[in-house]
């Protein structure tokens, strides 16, 4: 049997990053990010014993999930603030031939951030879905548990969030052609 605090421990430092970048990807927002995460990291304290390890997974996203919707409830007007992704988060495209050329280093920094600000621009149900899926790495059932909604529901989600974004960033891509 592991100690609480050991336990804690390895929970924290296994999904505190999962917990900030879908804050971060749903509230838009750092300071929010920092604050659900916060509390999801006390949430989790507090309910250690509560829930079984194999479950941790679906139980943390779900409480990640419900306290980013409770941020946005509260929100009575659309926050005008800009926001940035941390830089540390930003993934690199390697390019072996090339990746010293400075022409493709901004093009592909151009790119990413394209695509960062069509994600954040989606509806929040598809948004959320699509968060989970492809830069969490949840499965369709964890999805399903995570949000409370039908597995079908997950899987179309899914998708008119992948052609939406399609459609936004073939617009991108006609104008830089």
């Amino acid at each position: 049997m592991i100690f609480k605090p050991a336990r804690y421990q390895v929970l924290v430092q296994q999904y505190k990053n999962k917990i900030y970048s879908y804050s971060l990807y749903m509230l838009k927002n750092k300071m929010d990010a920092d604050d659900v995460t916060q509390e999801v990291l006390i949430k989790i304290w507090l309910n250690l014993d509560k829930f079984m390890p194999s479950s941790a997974a679906s139980w943390i996203m779900k409480t990640t999930h419900n306290l980013c919707i409770d941020y946005l409830r509260k929100r009575s007007v659309e926050l005008k603030r800009t926001f940035e992704i941390d830089e540390t988060a930003e993934e690199i495209i390697p390019d072996i031939k090339n990746e010293n050329d400075p022409v493709n280093a901004t093009h592909f920094k151009m790119i990413g951030e394209k695509i960062k600000e069509a994600i954040k621009r989606l509806p929040e149900q598809l948004r959320s879905v699509f968060v989970l899926y492809e830069i969490e790495g949840l499965k369709y059932m964890e999805i399903s548990q995570v949000l409370d909604i039908p597995l079908n529901s997950v899987k179309v989600y899914l998708l008119r969030a992948r052609k939406k974004l399609q459609e936004e960033l073939r617009s991108y891509e006609s104008r830089n052609t």
